[in-house]
């Protein structure tokens, strides 16, 4: 891989196994372990807990913790995670023109909700 990239260093981070869906379902607004778990069928908890992981060490997902019993954690988009969406609407694009996908209820269109998270941020 050519470290001087843009493209290569990117496509290093979203290409991972769920990264994507994950950052999809993050779009939306705060998400619980549990409540992703759920969005994304087939993905086990293992493998959620170190895609997460990974992508708040990238700085794409912050993890907050509230000091309750039991403890309650939730994970939302950050900035530069929030800047992916655009990437994520260009593939829900390519995949309704050239693949014959159909918008569902998990495909809307993106952008109303990084505004909405945003703002929320703020």
């Amino acid at each position: 891989m050519d470290d001087t990239c843009p493209v290569c260093k990117t496509a290093e981070i979203v290409c991972a196994k769920w990264t994507l869906l994950l950052v999809r379902d993050l779009s939306e607004g705060r998400s619980r372990f549990c409540e992703l778990e759920r969005s994304l069928q087939g993905i086990s908890p293992r493998t959620l807990s170190l895609r997460l992981r990974a992508l708040e060490e990238e700085g794409i997902v912050e993890r907050e913790t509230y000091p309750e019993v039991p403890p309650r954690v939730e994970y939302a988009l950050t900035e530069k995670g929030l800047a992916l969406l655009p990437i994520i609407d260009g593939m829900r694009t390519y995949g309704d023109r050239w693949l014959g996908g159909a918008l569902g209820a998990d495909c809307a269109d993106l952008a109303g909700a990084a505004a909405a998270v945003a703002a929320a941020a703020a």
